[in-house]
């Protein structure tokens, strides 16, 4: 009687010290075999990230036996069929800052487990689970399911470890790949970036951006340069232009006006940029009216930034590049010589230099 109850003692001992061990917690160490790990995409101005575990092949046979082919009826959790966890360990996850299309199927913002099913064709399917906080597929529950859709696997090289990156980025989206032995499972990613960066702005601007004018002509820019939102954008450039008369507000305005038709108002508004502009500025604008194509208008613009600033090497030098552009070789020359003549910063000698060699003045 005794020694059962020493060993019993013993017993609730080593259960007392395992108990006391778990609640004051245990050192971090190293995860082994397979690492955790995690990939972040920004798309736009939205972020996915996967986090998952990376397993390696090791010489073993993959695909339809370590992981089967179609669904896997679990021995442990519900033992239901289910996909494959697309990593090991705990559920691989998938998380997305907005609301966006995968596999052109909406889902909201939010995290979600991510399985995939691989076939013996080559064929698979990608799955989002509204579970995404259990242990691999073992408590695998198709009713909650966010969506499944089919894809295409790739045949690829050798990937020892399994890795999920993303490829083919494009302004409104990605393309997410795991890439394992010698397979690639492609997901396509997508958001409404626009409407993600104009609606972002709405609130951004009711906060401390709000209280700058260019914090209203960078949210008129985008509308302007991405031709979203045109109204908008025209309500908020004129916020900017009223808290700072600017080429540079009073342009993006000008644009805008354009984009809705008011041809003349347009016109009027970038005059009265023009008049403010800047050497720099005004230089810049002349550029980006020749690179439209509108030469004359370019070396108008050019003429006048000499007459405003004749001392400047750099303006001579960029009326020459329009002379050029214009096939008129005279008076492109007589430009370079004149930058030249004044001194110029490195640059700008090196340039007027290369032109009037290619023109056979030098």
């Amino acid at each position: 009687m005794l020694k059962y109850y020493i060993q019993l003692t013993a017993i609730q001992l080593l259960l007392f010290i395992s108990v006391s061990l778990c609640a004051q917690g245990v050192i971090t160490t190293p995860r082994t075999p397979s690492p955790a790990a995690s990939v972040t995409q920004i798309i736009g101005i939205s972020t996915v990230t996967v986090s998952y575990s990376r397993p390696s092949v090791k010489g073993r046979e993959i695909w339809g036996a370590l992981v089967p082919y179609g669904y896997n009826v679990q021995a442990f959790g519900k033992g239901n069929p289910a996909p494959w966890r697309a990593g090991a360990n705990e559920n691989t996850t998938i998380t997305f800052s907005n609301d966006a299309m995968v596999e052109g199927k909406p889902v909201p913002a939010g995290a979600y487990g991510l399985f995939f099913v691989i076939n013996k064709d080559n064929t698979g399917e990608v799955i989002l689970s509204k579970d995404y906080r259990s242990w691999g597929s073992f408590f695998y529950d198709s009713t909650h399911d966010l969506f499944r859709a089919k894809i295409q696997l790739q045949d690829i090289p050798s990937t020892e470890m399994l890795t999920y990156e993303f490829l083919n980025d494009t302004k409104t989206g990605a393309e997410l790949v795991l890439n394992w032995e010698k397979k690639q499972f492609p997901v396509k990613i997508e958001f409404d970036v626009d409407k993600i960066v104009m609606d972002n702005a709405r609130e951004q601007l009711k906060n401390t951006v709000g209280f700058s004018w260019q914090g209203f002509l960078s949210a008129a820019n985008y509308a302007l340069q991405n031709k979203t939102n045109i109204e908008e954008g025209l309500a908020w450039a004129d916020n900017a232009v009223t808290a700072n008369k600017s080429f540079a507000t009073l342009s993006t305005k000008s644009g805008l006006l354009k984009l809705t038709g008011k041809t003349d108002e347009a016109d009027k508004t970038m005059k009265d940029a023009v008049d403010v502009a800047t050497e720099n500025e005004l230089n810049l604008y002349a550029y980006q009216v020749m690179n439209q194509g509108d030469i004359d208008k370019a070396i108008e613009m050019f003429i006048l930034n000499t007459k405003r600033h004749p001392e400047s090497a750099n303006v001579w030098d960029s009326l020459g590049e329009g002379y050029v552009n214009k096939g008129d070789k005279k008076d492109a020359i007589d430009s370079f010589k004149k930058s030249l003549s004044m001194n110029p910063p490195a640059n700008v000698k090196a340039n007027s230099e290369k032109f009037l060699k290619q023109l056979g003045a030098l």
